[in-house]
């Protein structure tokens, strides 16, 4: 039995989405309203202390953290179909390219995305009853991201994190030309890591970022993933997310 706590199909909750349909494994989903911040409720907090989605609960084992999820998915059912190489060159490969989006792509994404939409719904709430939802936090670093979303990221900030968006288009640009998928010839866990975070929201958020005069192959690339029935799949979970708040549609500067 399978059971993904998670939230709308984007960014984390997406990349351990697409992976369960892509290899075809039945599971329960269980909708988390982040919100509602039902991540910080006692109950999930319960399951996952660091108060944060997506979570699997593989027969009443948790395990948490979305690349360590998704390699677990690997490991534990390995009869479906494979998102991982065979060989071992192709696995550091992928973990390679996982690893620059976990550290280089994600939090930088994830500014602009808390930027957009978060710092809306923070300065949105009686400050009061922010310090009590804060305080409510299992982490301190998620602490004091919502009070930095509350109060305002800097221009500067915001800047760098947009550079480093921009090499990372570039950085995939190149491989993909010398190789069909980032980890070589298959599709594999980095090319969903890096959808995910940053391929499939890029356009959205920076169109001056990903004109296909510039990254034509990335382009390309994006819709061989956008037409993948499991990612169609993983894209219909419910979204919840109020339209004038879309993290990524770039409506909320």
């Amino acid at each position: 039995m399978l059971t993904l706590y998670h939230a709308e199909p984007g960014a984390n909750s997406l990349k351990c989405l697409i992976p369960l349909f892509e290899k075809a494994l039945p599971f329960d989903s269980v909708y988390i309203d982040l919100h509602k911040f039902e991540q910080h409720e006692a109950w999930f907090v319960a399951i996952n202390p660091e108060g944060q989605v997506p979570v699997l609960d593989h027969d009443g084992q948790i395990v948490t953290q979305t690349t360590v999820i998704n390699e677990y998915l690997e490991d534990a059912f390995p009869d479906a179909p494979a998102l991982r190489p065979a060989d071992p060159l192709g696995v550091a490969r992928m973990r390679y390219w996982n690893k620059f989006v976990d550290e280089h792509v994600m939090n930088f994404v994830s500014m602009w995305g808390w930027h957009r939409f978060v710092g809306v719904l923070a300065r949105g709430i009686e400050s009061g009853d922010f310090e009590r939802m804060v305080d409510r936090i299992p982490l301190h670093e998620q602490r004091e991201k919502w009070r930095t979303a509350r109060s305002g990221f800097s221009e500067a900030d915001l800047a760098n994190a947009k550079r480093k968006m921009a090499l990372a288009l570039d950085k995939v640009e190149v491989q993909l030309g010398e190789t069909p998928w980032l980890a070589g010839d298959s599709y594999t866990l980095a090319d969903i890591n890096f959808y995910a975070h940053c391929g499939m929201y890029a356009a959205r958020m920076f169109p001056d970022l990903t004109d296909p005069a510039r990254h034509p192959r990335l382009a390309a690339w994006r819709d061989r993933i956008a037409g993948r029935p499991a990612v169609t799949q993983a894209l219909a979970m419910p979204d919840h997310t109020n339209p004038a708040l879309r993290t990524f549609s770039g409506e909320v500067h």
